[in-house]
C-alpha cells in the first residue's frame, strides 16, 4: 500500500464538500462543531494519538502532529524513524536568532521555516511525514549556561524571550487573520532547564519564581497568539508530572491567557514514563500504576495529544477506553480535547476545499535565492563583538594577503540535533577565501594532534580502513600508516574525538565494532566520543565516552578491550588495552607555524553540537577545552595580529583570552551561511550588531547547581546576580560608537515612555541596541537589581541621530505578591536605565508610580503555606494528584511568613497536614527566626497517607507587634494551611 492509499486521500469529494465542516463561510466554532458531530467515538479517540489516522467515509486526511522547527525546518519522525530535511534553509541556532534582537528579522526566519514546511507537506507522497503542527519554538529560560538545550533556547530575560519567541511564531503562522500557515507549539511547559535525570528532576518553583519567571516564559507569547499550543515538559513541578500540571487543564491558567483553542501536546514518550512498573526508574516516576490512570489524568490535565509508542496507538486508544468504562474519565473530556485539534486543523486549511490561502505552496519555495540572503543575513546580524582593543578588526582586506583561519571550526559547519541537513555549506575558510577572492592566499589548519596508538602487550598499532566506509578497527599494522594515524580534536572536559587519517572520518561505535566510517559526531546516541586516560606508567587506556553510556542501561563496559581476533572492542576498565600514545604531528606547532606566516590570523575555537552539552545531556562545565586554549596560545604568540571567533552555543568562561586576545567575537552554530556571514562581519562588509542574550561567568564558581531553580535565592541570571560578569547581560559592541542624549519621561497614563535620542559618533554606519531597564528602589521583597522593559535595534549612519521611544506598561512592574496570591505594582520610585547593555547604564531616570502598599499579613485568616516568604529545606510537594501544591518538612526544615500583625495576640493555630510515616512529628512555631522564640508546638499524627490530610490544633503563648513568623518542622509533615486563632 502506498503512503497516499494509507493516509485515506483517496475520497467522493462533490457530497462531502457539501458538509459544513468544509465551508469556508461558516465561522470557525461551526465547522468544528459539525465536525465533531459527526465522530463516532472510537473515531474521537482514535484522534488523541500523534499519529491521528484517516477518516475516509468523511474524507478526513490523516494528520500528524510534531514537526521539528526550532532554527528553521529541521527533521520529522514516521514512527521512530527520524526523517531529515535536507532541501530547506538551516538558520542560525535559535540562540543565535535571539542575539540579534530584532523581532521584524526572527519574524521572516519564522515565516520561511513555515512555508518550507508547506513546501515539505505539499505531496501526497510526503504530508503525513511532514505534518504541519510545528514543536517551536523553546521558549524555556536560559538561567543556567550549562545547560544542554542551551542551543534552543533564546534568553535567560522573559522580555526578550517573549518578544523574539512571539516574532518567531507569527511569522511561522503566517500573516492571515483567518488561516494557519503552520501551528507552531511552545516547548516545554513548564521549568525544563536541565538534562541530567531530566524525567525524574522535581523542579522547585517557588511561587515568586514561578510567577515572574518560568511562566512568564510563556504567558506573553500564548497571550499575543504567538503560539497555538504548549508541549508538556518530562519534569515534575512541586512534586507533580508536568504532564499533569492542572494550568494546562480546559478552564485553566494557561488557556485562560487566550480567547482562540489552544491544541496542547505531551512531549515524546512521557505519557510513557509517568505509569508502569518495571522500567528504568530514572526515567519512569511511576507516579500513577498503570497507564488507564496516567492517561486519564493527561487527557483531564489537558493534554490534547499523546506522544507515545512512535506510530503504534493502540496503548493509548486501550488506556483510555478503559478509562472512559471506568469513569476516569468522561466523553466530554474527549470532546474537548478533540475540538482543539479540529480547531487548529481547520485554520490550517485542511478542510477547505482548496486547502486554504496556504494550500498552493509546493517544493518550489525551498532553498531559494531569497531564503539564503535571508540566511546570510541573519547570521551575521546574530554575531556578537565581544572585544575589539585597538579597532582591530574589522580587517582590511587590502592588507590581508595571506590569511590563517585556524582552529577545529576552520573548515567545518556543524548541525545540531534539531536542525536540518544542509543542502550546502558555507565554511570560515569558504567564506573568508570568497571574499578575499584570487589575490589572497587563505590557509586552513585545524590544529589536532596526530598520534598512533600502540598496543603495548602486542607491539601492533590501532589501524582503521581507508575507503569511504572506513573498516572496523583492529591492532595489525607493526608498522604505522595513514590508516593507523588519528588527529585528536579536543572538545573540552577530557572528551576528544578521533579521525582517521587515511579517511578523514571519525571513530565511532557501531554496536558491534568501533570503525572511521563517521562524517561527524551524530545521532541521538554520539557514538564518536572518547577520553585519553593517562597510567602511572605514561601510556593510555581509551575510555568510550560515547553519549549513551550517561544513560543508565549501559553498565560498565565503557573501555576499549582487544579482542581475541584482534578487533578493538568494549569491555571495563580492569580488562581495558593499555596503548603507548606516540604524536607524530603537534597541533600547536602547525598551527603557530600557519599563524606565523600570515598577515591576519582568524581563530574558530568552539564547540561540537553533537558533543558539547545537547539534548538529554548537560555540559560538565563552562570552561573553554583545554586544548584550544593552548591553541589559541600558540597563535597569539606567532602573530599578535590574532581574532579569536567562539563559534558555539552557550556562554564560556574565556577570561584568559578576553585579557589577551585583541578582537573577539562570538557566533552560535550559524548554518548553511556561516561562513560568508563570518566573512561580512570581520571585514567590515556588515558591522557587528548582536548583542548577548545570557550573562557570561567568570567561572563554574559563579553559579549554583544546575538543579536550583530559585534564581532569587541563588542570586541567579543578571535579575539578581552580585558579582562581576566577564560579559554583562546585553553586551555587544560595534564598528562605530554612539552616544545616548538625555531621556525624557513620560508616564502618566497606563505605560511608560523613555525617549532618548541616539547619535552615531562613529566614523561608519551602525547598528546599536538600545536597552532599558528599571529599578524599584523600594520593596517589601527582594527586587532585581535591573530588569529589561524594552528595546530597540537601531540603525544609524556616521553622525546620525534619532530619538528611540521605549515603552512598556506600567503593569509589567508588577511583582507577586505572596500574602495575597496576585501581582502587584508597588507605590515607590523606579530608576529607568538606559544603556547598550545590563552593564553598560549610559542615561538614568525615574518616575514615581503609584501602586499599592502591602499591608502586613493577617495569619488570622487561612494561609497557604506555600505562600511563604523564605526558606530552608523545604520543599514544595503535590497537596494532591490532581490540584494544589504544600509544603514538605523535614527535621530542621523552615518556612517563614514576615511582617506578620499579632496585634490581635493570637492564642492558637490551625494548620491542614497530612503525614504518611507512623508516629508523630512536630511544628514549631517561632516568632523573629527559626531559633526565635518559641510561641508553640503543633504535635503531627500519622494521617495514614501523604494526600490524606486533617486540621491540627495546638496553642501559642502571645505575641503582639508585626513580627516574622517562622514554622519550623521537626520531621517528615506536609503543610497545606494553617491560621492564627483566638485573637482579640
Amino acid at each position: 500500500m502506498t503512503l497516499a492509499a494509507s493516509v485515506g486521500l483517496a475520497a467522493p469529494a462533490a457530497a462531502r464538500e457539501t458538509l459544513p465542516f468544509r465551508d469556508p463561510a461558516l465561522s470557525l466554532d461551526a465547522r468544528v462543531a459539525d465536525l465533531l458531530g459527526r465522530l463516532t467515538l472510537d473515531e474521537k479517540i482514535s484522534l488523541l494519538h500523534q499519529y491521528q489516522p484517516a477518516i475516509p467515509r468523511l474524507g478526513v486526511k490523516a494528520f500528524k502532529t510534531g514537526t521539528e522547527a526550532v532554527h528553521g525546518l529541521a527533521w520529522t519522525s514516521w514512527g521512530d524513524q527520524k526523517i531529515d530535511a535536507d532541501r530547506g534553509t538551516v538558520f542560525p541556532q535559535a540562540v543565535g536568532l535571539a542575539s540579534t534582537w530584532d523581532p521584524d528579522l526572527v519574524k521572516q526566519v519564522g515565516k520561511t521555516t513555515g512555508v518550507e514546511a508547506r513546501g515539505y507537506h505539499s505531496t501526497n507522497d510526503e504530508r503525513m511525514y511532514w505534518g504541519l503542527n510545528l514543536w517551536a519554538p523553546v521558549t524555556n529560560l536560559l538561567r543556567d549556561p550549562r545547560w544542554g538545550r542551551n542551543e534552543e533556547g533564546y534568553s535567560e530575560d522573559t522580555t526578550l524571550t517573549a518578544a523574539i519567541a512571539n516574532a518567531y511564531g507569527k511569522g511561522m503562522q503566517g500573516d492571515d487573520p483567518k488561516y494557519l500557515l503552520t501551528a507552531p507549539t511552545l516547548k516545554h511547559y513548564l521549568g525544563n532547564n536541565n538534562e541530567t535525570l531530566r524525567s525524574t528532576t522535581d523542579v522547585q518553583l517557588r511561587e515568586r519564581v514561578l510567577n515572574e519567571y518560568d511562566r512568564q516564559a510563556f504567558k506573553p507569547i500564548i497571550a499575543a497568539d504567538g503560539a497555538t499550543g504548549v508541549m508538556s515538559a518530562y519534569n515534575l513541578v512541586n512534586g507533580r508530572p508536568s504532564a499533569v500540571n492542572p494550568d494546562l487543564a480546559v478552564g485553566g491558567l494557561v488557556r485562560s491567557w487566550t480567547k482562540k483553542d489552544l491544541f496542547n501536546v505531551t512531549d515524546a514518550g512521557l505519557p510513557e514514563s509517568l505509569a508502569g512498573p518495571g522500567t528504568d526508574p530514572r526515567w519512569n516516576t511511576n507516579y500513577y500504576p498503570d497507564f488507564t490512570q496516567g492517561n486519564a489524568a493527561i487527557l483531564k490535565a489537558g493534554n490534547d495529544s499523546f506522544t507515545a509508542n512512535n506510530r503504534d496507538a493502540t496503548i493509548t486508544v486501550t488506556a483510555v477506553k478503559d478509562a472512559l468504562a471506568k469513569g476516569l474519565v468522561k466523553v466530554s473530556d474527549i470532546d474537548a480535547a478533540v475540538r482543539h485539534a479540529l480547531s487548529v486543523r481547520v485554520r490550517l486549511g485542511e478542510f477547505d476545499p482548496d486547502g486554504g490561502p496556504y494550500g498552493k505552496i509546493d517544493t518550489s519555495v525551498l532553498n531559494t535565492d531569497a531564503s539564503k540572503r535571508l540566511n546570510r543575513r541573519t547570521a551575521a546580524e546574530a554575531m556578537v563583538l565581544l572585544k575589539n582593543s585597538g579597532k582591530a578588526l574589522p580587517l582590511k582586506k587590502g592588507a590581508a594577503k595571506k590569511v590563517a583561519v585556524v582552529g577545529p571550526l576552520a573548515d567545518d559547519v556543524y548541525t545540531d540535533w534539531y536542525s536540518g541537513q544542509m543542502p550546502y555549506k558555507v565554511t570560515p575558510v569558504d567564506g573568508i577565501r570568497a571574499k578575499l577572492g584570487a589575490g589572497a592566499t587563505v590557509t586552513g589548519v585545524r590544529g589536532d594532534d596526530r598520534i598512533t596508538l600502540r598496543d603495548v602487550r602486542s607491539g601492533k598499532y590501532v589501524t582503521g580502513g581507508s575507503g569511504a566506509s572506513g573498516a572496523p578497527l583492529a591492532v595489525s599494522d607493526a608498522v604505522p600508516a595513514a590508516t593507523s594515524q588519528f588527529d585528536v580534536t579536543d572538545w573540552g572536559d577530557g572528551i576528544v574525538t578521533l579521525r582517521n587519517a587515511a579517511n578523514g572520518k571519525y571513530v565511532g561505535w557501531n554496536w558491534s565494532s568501533f570503525a572511521n566510517d563517521q562524517a561527524e559526531p551524530n545521532g541521538w546516541f554520539v557514538q564518536q566520543q572518547f577520553a585519553l586516560e593517562k597510567q602511572a606508567d605514561g601510556n593510555y587506556k581509551l575510555r568510550y565516552a560515547g553519549y549513551e553510556t550517561h544513560e543508565t542501561w549501559f553498565g560498565s563496559g565503557n573501555y576499549v578491550g582487544i579482542g581475541e581476533d584482534g578487533r578493538l572492542k568494549l569491555t571495563t576498565k580492569d580488562d581495558a588495552a593499555v596503548f603507548c600514545k606516540k604524536t607524530l604531528v603537534n597541533g600547536a606547532d602547525v598551527v603557530a607555524k600557519a599563524a606565523g606566516d600570515a598577515d591576519q590570523v582568524v581563530f574558530l575555537a568552539g564547540s561540537n553540537p553533537s558533543v558539547n552539552g545537547r539534548e538529554n545531556y548537560d555540559r560538565p562545565s563552562t570552561n573553554l577545552p583545554a586544548g584550544q586554549r593552548t591553541l589559541i596560545k600558540a597563535a597569539l604568540k606567532a602573530n599578535p595580529r590574532t581574532t579569536l571567533v567562539l563559534e558555539n552555543s552557550y556562554p564560556t568562561a574565556i577570561t584568559w583570552e578576553q585579557e589577551h586576545v585583541p578582537a573577539i567575537v562570538w557566533t552560535s552554530h550559524a548554518g548553511a551561511e556561516t561562513g560568508n556571514a563570518l566573512a561580512d562581519v570581520l571585514f567590515g562588509d556588515t558591522g557587528p550588531s548582536g548583542h548577548l542574550t545570557q550573562t557570561w561567568y567568570r567561572s563554574d564558581r559563579d553559579l549554583p547547581s544546575i538543579v536550583d531553580y530559585d534564581i532569587i535565592k541563588s542570586n541567579r541570571t543578571y535579575l539578581y546576580f552580585r558579582g562581576k560578569p566577564l560579559y554583562p547581560f546585553g553586551h555587544g559592541l560595534s564598528y562605530s560608537t554612539f552616544r545616548y542624549g538625555r531621556p525624557k519621561v513620560s508616564g502618566s497614563g497606563a505605560n511608560v515612555t523613555v525617549s532618548v535620542p541616539v547619535t552615531n559618533t562613529g566614523e561608519v554606519t551602525g547598528a546599536d541596541v538600545v536597552q532599558l531597564y528599571s529599578h524599584q528602589r523600594t520593596s517589601r521583597v527582594k527586587q532585581p537589581l535591573k530588569q529589561l522593559r524594552a528595546f530597540q535595534k537601531v540603525r544609524l549612519g556616521a553622525g546620525r541621530t534619532t530619538t528611540v521611544r521605549l515603552t512598556f506598561a506600567k503593569s509589567d512592574l508588577a511583582h507577586w505578591d505572596v500574602t495575597r496570591g496576585r501581582r502587584v505594582v508597588e507605590s515607590s520610585t523606579y530608576d529607568l536605565l538606559v544603556g547598550a547593555s545590563a552593564g553598560d547604564i549610559r542615561q538614568r531616570a525615574s518616575i514615581k508610580v503609584t501602586g499599592e502598599r502591602v499591608p502586613a499579613r493577617d495569619l488570622g485568616t487561612t494561609t497557604l503555606a506555600v505562600n511563604f516568604d523564605d526558606y530552608s529545606r523545604a520543599k514544595l510537594v503535590d497537596e494532591s494528584k490532581a490540584s494544589g501544591t504544600a509544603v514538605g518538612g523535614a527535621a530542621g526544615a523552615w518556612i517563614s511568613f514576615a511582617d506578620a500583625d499579632l496585634r490581635s495576640r493570637p492564642a492558637g493555630i490551625r494548620a491542614r497536614v497530612a503525614k504518611a510515616g507512623a508516629g508523630t512529628a512536630t511544628i514549631e512555631v517561632r516568632a523573629g527566626g527559626p531559633r526565635g522564640r518559641l510561641l508553640g508546638t503543633l504535635t503531627v499524627p500519622s494521617t495514614g497517607g501523604k494526600y490524606t490530610y486533617q486540621d491540627v490544633t495546638g496553642r501559642i503563648a502571645r505575641a503582639s507587634g508585626r513580627q516574622d513568623v517562622y514554622l519550623v518542622f521537626g520531621g517528615d509533615v506536609r503543610l497545606s494551611s494553617f491560621s492564627f486563632t483566638g485573637g482579640r
